[in-house]
């Protein structure tokens, strides 16, 4: 059994002709990541010394956007097959075992991979093999009559009687360093691909009395590739609706697991309720009791418990307390803070504020970079005029203020405590505590006005 080092190699240098698209084959998304950052991913997972990407078509828009641990680089300048692929990697390669994935391949789980990479010894190579009913398109798994691994046969070369074979490679394997520097400068391209193929090793390994360990994942989609925006849609369906089901197990009420997205990392506790249509993205941590109405987007932010979220609303980069009441329509941008039994109301939006204890912003509302005391109501339509096209300034509203509808607070600026803004009020200078503030012109009424009339 293998603890050697690990060197993780992924091959990720393919076009992807049949994707259409400028956009390099691997940092097409699943569930908003790129496909080769999930390998990667993986990769880092299962604690991997060495990870190493071979690259090539689109080599610079791939090493801008992914990112990990001990990552190395190789270029694949002609695509001439993958053991050919391999082979450029190797000079980076100094563990004990390699293993061989692919970047276009994004589900495969590490615990998959723990379980894989354990059985690599000397003697063993491990290969990762599939059973499907329509092996169309696969390379088969050549056995003997003791059901030992003999060889793979691409579809391509394969006979009549070995098109019927139901195992099929799924190209990933993981062998000894020594023994991939020694086989694969002997690979030829005499096939009907004129390639040099990775699976060649196999019947290398074979002669060279090597065992070949198979394992199979526990569920199909891990090892599933992706070559066009079909399968794309595909796996990200299968990846989603794998999520959902996680949730549900935990204690989670999805009330139709097939419109959840999750595109991140989610922590999420027992009895909370999520309706239709909601996308979580990013870090999130949901609490106990928490109820997400439908059409809601939650982006890198902590809810607190029994907190409530009304339908359509966006919730970006905040910290939510627990007993909350946000939207419908409300959009909180990153750096906002509530705190316990805070409201934010329809159509209000905030960015960079905290709101505090038991305060309400109902409605109509523009809130920036603001510090909300307790129990301070605002009334709708207010706004915070916190830039001036070059600086952004902070506005306070200290504890039991009250700010009338359609008034806008030049900032900086200070409402004292339990101090009363008129409505229609335009401020420009602080408020003392308990004091009362009205600045707006003065009422003149006309009688007997005529209105204008069409000519």
């Amino acid at each position: 059994m293998s603890s050697g080092s690990i060197a993780v190699v992924i091959l990720a240098a393919g076009k992807g002709t049949r994707m259409k698209s400028a956009l390099p084959k691997v940092l097409h998304e699943v569930a908003g990541k790129a496909m080769v950052q999930h390998v990667v991913d993986a990769a880092t997972s299962l604690a991997a010394d060495n990870t190493i990407i071979v690259y090539g078509h689109g080599g610079d828009q791939v090493k801008e956007i992914v990112n990990g641990d001990h990552l190395q680089w190789a270029e694949q300048a002609e695509q001439l097959g993958t053991g050919h692929a391999v082979a450029q990697a190797m000079p980076l390669v100094k563990e004990d075992i390699v293993l061989v994935l692919y970047g276009d391949v994004p589900l495969i789980r590490p615990e998959t991979l723990r379980d894989f990479v354990a059985s690599v010894d000397d003697k063993t190579l491990a290969l990762m093999t599939l059973t499907l009913d329509d092996p169309s398109g696969y390379g088969r798994i050549v056995r003997d009559g003791q059901n030992n691994v003999q060889r793979i046969v691409e579809q391509k070369d394969a006979s009549e009687a070995e098109l019927g074979i139901p195992e099929i490679n799924t190209g990933i394997l993981a062998c000894t360093r020594s023994f991939l520097a020694d086989c694969l400068p002997k690979l030829s391209s005499n096939n009907a691909q004129g390639e040099y193929y990775l699976t060649d090793v196999i019947a290398m390994a074979v002669q060279s009395g090597l065992t070949v360990e198979t394992l199979q994942p526990e569920f199909a989609w891990e090892v599933d590739g992706i070559n066009d925006r079909v399968q794309l849609s595909r796996l990200e369906r299968i990846y989603q609706l794998a999520q959902a089901e996680s949730l549900m197990r935990d204690g989670v009420t999805l009330r139709d697991p097939n419109r959840l997205d999750v595109r991140g990392s989610v922590q999420i506790a027992t009895d909370v309720i999520i309706d239709v249509n909601v996308v979580l993205e990013g870090d999130v941590t949901i609490e106990e009791g928490v109820v997400i109405g439908p059409n809601c987007i939650i982006r890198d932010t902590n809810i607190g418990a029994g907190t409530v979220i009304e339908a359509n609303s966006l919730v970006d980069g905040a910290i939510v307390g627990e007993h909350c009441t946000i939207g419908p329509y409300a959009r909180l941008r990153p750096g906002t803070e509530l705190a316990d039994k805070a409201k934010i109301g329809n159509f209000v939006e905030t960015k960079k504020s905290y709101v505090g204890e038991g305060s309400k912003v109902n409605h109509l509302t523009y809130i920036g970079d603001s510090q909300i005391g307790k129990g301070v109501n605002v009334g709708a339509g207010t706004i915070t005029c916190n830039y001036d096209g070059a600086n952004k300034f902070q506005t306070v509203m200290k504890d039991g203020a009250f700010i009338g509808s359609n008034s806008s607070l030049v900032a900086p600026v200070t409402i004292g405590e339990n101090a009363t803004v008129g409505a229609g009020s335009t401020i420009t200078k602080d408020v003392d505590d308990n004091g009362l503030a009205v600045a707006r012109g003065q009422q003149r009424n006309v009688s007997d006005w005529k209105r204008p009339q069409k000519k």
